[in-house]
């Protein structure tokens, strides 16, 4: 099923955790910043839409160093309902895609309840100050890889966030697939 990311809430905190990523260490999320910012993006490994995607975030997490951007990417999904998304299978899939980012298990979805976080892929564009400032998608691309001269929607208000601190007005809403939830008890 689709989910549609909500509108930015300019100005709201990031929040932090200490998770566990695919090298097997704890990573505190805000470590991951850079000096002038960071994106948190929540993805799985078994979407199509992430899967049509994934070269270009690990391409714009690369690119966006330049501007000391930082990146961490988060796994919310309930694997017992979608074993694809088990932690195995994020260790399989961060090193196919050769990520040079942390790649975090959110084992109890509190980090995606906290950030609000809708589909995958979900994308959130912090400033310096941690403050959110792009809550968009990374191109127009959809369940299939989308042309190579697409708009880099996500990279290019992450730049424009590292230079001035405050992200586009017009932003659209990433598209993927809902977070697969844990039944609450």
């Amino acid at each position: 099923m689709s989910a549609t990311a909500l509108i930015c809430d300019f100005g709201w905190p990031a929040a932090d955790a200490i998770l566990i990523g695919v090298d097997r260490r704890k990573h505190r999320i805000l470590d991951n910043a850079g000096p002038r910012g960071l994106v948190v993006a929540f993805i799985c490994n078994h979407c199509p839409y992430v899967k049509a995607v994934i070269g270009r975030v690990v391409r714009d997490a690369r690119d966006l160093r330049q501007y000391g951007i930082g990146f961490v990417a988060i796994n919310p999904n309930d694997a017992s309902s979608h074993p694809d998304d088990s932690f195995a299978n994020m260790v399989r899939f961060a090193q196919e895609r050769q990520f040079d980012f942390p790649y975090l298990h959110d084992a109890d979805q509190s980090v995606a309840r906290a950030y609000n976080a809708v589909c995958t892929p979900d994308f959130f564009g912090f400033n310096a100050s941690l403050s959110l400032q792009y809550r968009g998608r990374l191109d127009a691309s959809r369940k299939e890889e989308g042309p190579s001269d697409l708009r880099r929607d996500l990279y290019q208000a992450m730049a424009q966030i590292a230079n001035c601190g405050h992200g586009p007005d017009g932003q659209i809403g990433s598209i993927g697939c809902s977070i697969k939830w844990k039944e609450r008890a």
